[in-house]
């Protein structure tokens, strides 16, 4: 350990503050709590920290030596280098919030190059700068609604097929507050698709939480639920998986006024679980309202393109009492990679990645369907995401799985007891179609083991 203060220094430090010694600090600590014996091991040279430090960490199984069909949220799916490479970059990776535009013109084109391609994506006419992540871009939501109503209006309807960890952080959010979250696991049943949620909403509603496609993968048709928002003067946020966009239709076509996701799927590695990016964009109409910050276009003086941060609706920026959220930053490096990534794709490369996806998964449906045993849960399309009934407890055929070298998918059993037994299985571009096989070869002789 690397300690920077002299003897002299420390000296100074304690006549400054009035005691002799460090001990001095710790008077308040009884004597035998005040240094117990916690049994350090000797000191390590900095080469042998770093081999005992990579043998912790070789420890870690990761989808580079596993065959993953796990999702649930989080995808393994290629990322081009260049990806890396460019956020690699000093420019990029040191850059801070970009206050000064004439410092920062880099930065603020690299957001509104991401916002300008989040916008098409999702068919809406406006992205802000991002969010921490898709859970909390979809509590952003809730709290631009309450404002948007002034207060009037405080239920909000939330499908129970939105992410578990997107409800949890919504109800974190409206803690404390006189909120109405309705339609979450109460008296929904999940295996419903949204329409079961017009019956809830009234002229008290003001913000309709719908998933597309859903936790389980489903893709329903949402225009029916968004139109009966709309008729109870309700808005309508629709969160999205952004990969299925390049095969389905966008949000904005079917009349969202909120659109939020995870951005992880768009050139952002799994990272241990982040960070993520917060995907949020809406109406133009609502703009004013919408949290975070919004960079734009602009001339200068000599008739040159120039990007500023234009809208910032948040505290730091405008009275307390009017900032829509205190939502302190967005991620700048993060929504540079979803930006590359996009851009190298284009719309046609991603398309291709979504078929890919989609009729990957369709072909490992079909052939585990097709075991005895194994269950369809679900007759309702889905993208490349479905769930699968187990002849077994999904703990025991996890660890089967995991034994053969596969992540073999989600126990939904964690998060909805109903469905004990039932695996969520994630089919991405990173697997081939003998690892499908494979996978299904394990499953077989797990039925009959």
């Amino acid at each position: 350990m690397y300690i920077p203060h002299t003897d002299s220094d420390r000296e100074a430090m304690l006549k400054t503050i009035g005691v002799k010694s460090i001990a001095d600090l710790f008077t308040d600590i009884p004597d035998e709590k005040r240094f117990p014996d916690i049994e350090i091991p000797p000191a390590l040279s900095e080469m042998e920290v770093v081999d005992e430090l990579k043998g912790i960490a070789d420890s870690n199984e990761t989808v580079e030596n596993l065959i993953s069909f796990l999702g649930a949220g989080a995808y393994n799916h290629y990322i081009p280098s260049v990806v890396d490479s460019i956020l690699r970059r000093g420019e990029f990776y040191t850059a801070y919030t970009p206050y000064q535009p004439e410092i920062s013109q880099g930065t603020l084109q690299a957001i509104f190059e991401y916002q300008s391609m989040i916008a098409q994506l999702t068919g809406m006419d406006v992205s802000n700068a991002s969010h921490y992540d898709g859970a909390t871009a979809i509590a952003e939501a809730v709290n631009m609604a309450y404002a948007q109503y002034r207060g009037k209006r405080k239920k909000f309807v939330i499908s129970s097929a939105v992410h578990p960890h997107y409800r949890e952080t919504i109800r974190t959010y409206i803690k404390g507050t006189d909120f109405n979250l309705v339609g979450d696991r109460e008296g929904i049943d999940i295996s419903d698709g949204p329409n079961a949620l017009i019956e809830l909403m009234d002229d008290q509603t003001a913000l309709l939480i719908v998933a597309y496609p859903d936790f389980f993968g489903r893709i329903f048709d949402l225009k029916a639920v968004i139109e009966a928002a709309h008729e109870n003067g309700a808005m309508a946020a629709v969160t999205v998986n952004p990969l299925a966009l390049g095969l389905l239709s966008p949000p904005g076509v079917f009349g969202a006024d909120i659109v939020t996701g995870e951005g992880q799927p768009l050139g952002i590695p799994l990272s241990y679980g982040g960070p993520y990016l917060g995907i949020f964009t809406t109406r133009d109409k609502f703009v004013r309202k919408m949290a975070g910050r919004l960079v734009g276009e602009t001339v200068d003086t000599r008739g040159q393109r120039g990007y500023v941060l234009t809208l910032s609706t948040r505290e730091q920026h405008i009275r307390r009492e009017r900032a829509t959220s205190n939502i302190c930053t967005n991620q700048g490096l993060l929504a540079l990679a979803a930006g590359v990534y996009l851009s190298l794709l284009g719309k046609h490369g991603l398309r291709q990645v979504a078929e890919l996806n989609y009729h990957k998964a369709h072909y490992a449906a079909e052939k585990i369907y097709a075991l005895d045993g194994f269950k369809r849960w679900s007759q309702q399309p889905f993208f490349n995401e479905f769930v699968v009934e187990l002849p077994k407890e999904a703990s025991e055929v996890l660890d089967i799985l995991l034994e053969s070298g596969i992540l073999g998918g989600y126990d939904l059993g964690h998060v909805y007891p109903e469905l004990q037994n039932h695996l969520l299985i994630a089919v991405t571009e990173m697997i081939g179609r003998d690892e499908i096989d494979y996978f299904v070869e394990i499953l077989e002789e797990v039925a009959h083991g």
